[in-house]
């Protein structure tokens, strides 16, 4: 089985609720120990994130320590990182045992032929952010900012931008620039399964004569998430506190 979760934006609130939303993922994975064999992080996980060479992030070691104890007996966890997280180095794959994808991860889950991304790639209605994306992206930019800023200001800097422009409202014009993305990429390639995150808003959609296209939500405000399992069944869900219910959220 395949879990893949997104959207965690940790940091972004108080540290009581960042406790508490910490806490959840981990009873959430735990209940899936012995049976998932690869995990996902579907980007966003933080929501600001910068490393430095000798420098990370405090804070949310408990999840960082379960990622490092699930790589170590096995199972495979991939890092898509999101437009919040994207200044990665080398700390998670060195420490962790997690592998840092920068776009996309292309291969087969359940058999299945999947593509999986964070979203902001294909956002298309956000032009300004369309525009600016290679360039935060860029590795000249992310030396220059590291190299400007020391540390614990740039890290402060982009969280208090994040959280004075971010928005908990959905933005349906992206549910639907999301969905019209999946939906040209499970036509134009070979792909059966699309997952994306990004639009904060769980959705699960079918066209029978190109395959199925998933959004995982937000674990930060709604606790969910997908599983893929081994027979290809992809499913959203949620956590709910004790377990993990089976939503249907078709739009």
């Amino acid at each position: 089985m395949t879990l893949i979760v997104g959207d965690m934006h940790f940091g972004r609130g108080s540290a009581e609720a960042e406790r508490r939303k910490e806490a959840a993922l981990i009873d959430c994975l735990r209940a899936f120990e012995g049976r998932a064999e690869r995990l996902v992080l579907l980007g966003d996980v933080f929501d600001a994130y910068i490393e430095y060479r000798t420098l990370v992030p405090k804070g949310f070691v408990r999840f960082q320590g379960l990622l490092a104890e699930w790589t170590d007996r096995g199972v495979l966890v991939t890092y898509l990182t999101g437009n919040h997280d994207l200044w990665h180095r080398d700390y998670f794959a060195r420490e962790l045992g997690v592998a840092v994808v920068p776009v996309r991860w292309v291969g087969r889950l359940g058999g299945r032929r999947a593509v999986l991304t964070h979203g902001d790639a294909d956002d298309a209605s956000d032009p300004l952010y369309r525009r600016l994306r290679p360039l935060m992206r860029s590795e000249v930019v992310a030396s220059l900012y590291r190299r400007l800023l020391p540390g614990g200001a740039a890290l402060e800097w982009a969280q208090a931008f994040n959280r004075t422009f971010h928005e908990e409202t959905i933005d349906f014009d992206r549910v639907r620039a999301l969905r019209r993305a999946a939906r040209r990429m499970l036509g134009r390639t070979s792909a059966e399964l699309v997952v994306m995150g990004h639009s904060h808003r769980p959705e699960r959609r079918t066209w029978s004569e190109a395959g199925t296209y998933l959004n995982t939500g937000a674990w930060h405000t709604d606790r969910t998430f997908a599983t893929v399992a081994a027979d290809g069944e992809a499913r959203l869900r949620r956590w709910n506190g004790v377990r993990a219910v089976g939503i249907n959220n078709r739009v």
